[in-house]
C-alpha cells in the first residue's frame, strides 16, 4: 500500500507521494554511556527541536552507508569513531516544510575513543547517559523503543 499525504491549501487539496530517504543513526557508546544530541531551533530542515536524539543522518546517493555515519557522526559531534554491527531498523514520515518525507533508518552501535564533543550549530545541548535510563530523558517519540532494543542486543 502506497502512502500518500495530503497537503491542503486554499484552492485545494493535493495527494502527496513522500520522499524517500535512507539514514544512518549511531548509539555512540564511550566507558559504558551514549551519546545524544538536542536539535537546535536553528536547524531548518529539523522537526524535533528541543528534544534530545542520537547522532545520525541521510545517506547522499553513491555514499556508503558506514561512510555516511562516520560522516555524519564527525560534522555533528567532532568524534572519530569505529562503526559496529547494526541492531535495529525503523521508519518515520515526518513533515518538513509541508512536504512529507518518508525515512527508513538504520541503528548502528558505535565506539568512540573520547567523550569529548564539539557540537555543530544543528544542536544545542548534548550529554552522555547510562542506556538503562533512556526512560528519563527527553526524546523523540521512537527512540525509547530504539533503546529498548540496544538494551536486549
Amino acid at each position: 500500500m502506497a502512502f500518500t499525504s495530503l497537503v491542503h491549501t486554499e484552492e485545494n487539496t493535493v495527494k502527496q507521494t513522500p520522499k524517500l530517504f535512507v539514514a544512518t543513526k549511531a548509539f555512540i557508546n564511550s566507558d559504558g554511556k551514549v551519546l545524544l544530541l538536542k536539535e537546535s531551533k536553528k536547524y531548518t530542515e529539523g522537526t524535533n527541536a528541543g528534544y534530545f536524539d542520537v547522532v545520525g543522518g541521510r545517506i547522499t546517493p553513491g555514499e556508503r552507508f558506514d561512510e555516511c555515519l562516520v560522516r555524519e557522526i564527525k560534522e555533528e559531534t567532532g568524534l572519530d569513531v569505529k562503526v559496529g554491527r547494526p541492531f535495529y531498523v525503523d521508519e518515520w514520515r515526518p513533515m518538513v516544510r509541508e512536504e512529507p518525507w518518508q525515512v527508513v533508518g538504520i541503528f548502528f552501535e558505535c565506539f568512540a575513543d573520547s567523550n569529548e564533543v564539539v557540537l555543530s550549530e544543528d544542536h544545542d545541548e548534548y550529554k552522555w547517559i547510562d542506556p538503562k535510563n533512556h526512560a528519563n530523558e527527553h526524546l523523540i517519540s521512537k527512540l525509547h523503543t530504539v533503546f529498548e532494543q540496544y538494551l536486549t542486543r
